[in-house]
């Protein structure tokens, strides 16, 4: 891959539903399809804004709705309509979906437990760990860097998500994965080069300012 075949992967977190912005947040997996809430979409309108400059030439998602609703702010101005793809799906969070961090540490002490002291291998009871959701987006990335060499292009994931692919290119243990930080409509830039990925920016959110706390 020459450096006129580098892939440009603009990742983002999609904007805030309800489930977000409750305090304490409430867990949402792929088993929750909110809608954005309208901070949701402030949030994203300023990503599309942050990102008018850059020339993409596709647009994926997620098939969530927070997450479709998200890449369509990015592909108003451009005509592009975004293409849900299954891997980007958010990681099955099982039997916790819906619950805040302390409803689960009271109702499933162990299980909290586990995953707290092992964050990156021990599944959400009844779903998926971070090294599963790792394993399953790890080569279809790879994939669609591949299907778009020499161009810029604009994916729209989730929280866990991002956090287990960018764990991945900054060479972070699967383990420390839960410690990178990716705000609603913050932006990442992943880019694909001969030697391979190298994360340039990580988790841009100053066109969020004033937007209020991102969780």
């Amino acid at each position: 891959m020459s450096a006129n075949d580098s892939t440009f992967l603009y990742l983002l977190r999609h904007g805030a539903t309800l489930a977000n912005q409750e305090r304490p947040y409430r867990l949402q997996g792929r088993r929750s399809d909110l809608p954005l809430e309208p901070i949701g979409l402030e949030q994203a309108r300023r990503a599309a804004k942050a990102l008018a400059k850059v020339q993409l030439t596709a647009l994926y998602s997620s098939p969530a709705r927070r997450a479709i609703e998200t890449a369509r702010e990015i592909g108003r101005t451009r005509r592009l309509e975004p293409t849900p793809l299954e891997f980007l799906t958010e990681a099955d969070v099982g039997f916790w979906e819906g619950l805040t961090w302390s409803e689960i540490e009271k109702s499933d002490p162990e299980g909290h437990r586990r995953f707290m002291t092992d964050p990156g291998t021990a599944p959400y009871p009844g779903g998926e760990s971070f090294l599963d959701v790792q394993n399953r987006l790890l080569p279809a990335m790879e994939t669609l860097a591949r299907q778009h060499k020499g161009e810029s292009i604009a994916v729209v994931g989730h929280n866990v998500v991002n956090r287990a692919y960018l764990a991945q290119i900054l060479k972070l243990p699967i383990q420390e994965a839960r410690a990178i930080r990716q705000a609603n409509g913050g932006v990442n830039l992943v880019v694909y080069r001969a030697e391979g990925p190298t994360v340039v920016t990580l988790n841009a959110c100053l066109h969020l300012e004033e937007l209020g706390p991102n969780e």
